[in-house]
């Protein structure tokens, strides 16, 4: 029996977001906000490579981090952080799910983390703007001079990798009282929780 009440477990409800609490990628719409589906397409036609060493690698992580950069260049880290403000402030809540928001809501009393292979730099905002307790997503990378690089600071955060962060986070014994997700990648962060709900909110804003 714990003696000590602050060394009991965390318990948390923990949500994947793009596609669970959004209808679409967040990183996606954010890339056409900011330059527009022209410049996507022609960011794969002068680097090729992205998408030659993803269809031998399946490594997502790669793949977002370099066309970031690509897109954006060596941006700072406030710049970017900038661009990503302006992006959640001109979409606000239009991305969302409404029965996911309204799942959402009713669970306002206990403690709701976002676990997101997406950047953690652009979902955070969103996670904010709804009142999330913590959003865990992939780190991006940048250099000594706090600049924007081709690859990432931290593994991309999908399949065993959102459950290895839960537990880095708030420990090994984390109670994860249900969890939810759209994809394969959510497949491990459902099955470590009481409770796992796979493609539940169907919505559209």
């Amino acid at each position: 029996m714990r003696s000590d009440l602050s060394s009991a477990p965390v318990s948390l409800h923990a949500f994947d977001f793009d596609g669970t609490l959004t209808y679409k990628d967040s990183f996606t719409a954010y890339l056409v906000w900011e330059k527009g589906y022209a410049a996507l397409a022609l960011a794969f036609l002068r680097h090729p490579y992205m998408l030659t060493d993803y269809l031998k690698t399946k490594d997502r992580g790669a793949l977002k981090s370099h066309l970031l950069f690509h897109l954006m260049g060596p941006i700072e880290r406030k710049e970017l952080e900038a661009r990503f403000d302006a992006f959640v402030t001109a979409t606000g809540h239009d991305l969302f799910r409404p029965d996911a928001m309204d799942k959402w809501q009713s669970l306002a009393d206990s403690k709701r983390v976002i676990v997101t292979a997406s950047p953690a730099l652009l979902v955070g905002k969103f996670g904010h703007l709804i009142g999330a307790d913590l959003t865990i997503g992939t780190e991006l990378g940048f250099d000594a001079d706090d600049r924007l690089t081709l690859d990432l600071a931290s593994p991309n955060c999908r399949g065993a990798e959102k459950v290895t962060r839960l537990k880095a986070t708030f420990g090994d014994e984390v109670v994860i009282q249900s969890a939810f997700g759209d994809t394969s990648g959510d497949f491990e962060m459902l099955k470590a929780a009481r409770e796992g709900h796979y493609r539940v909110f169907k919505a559209k804003p």
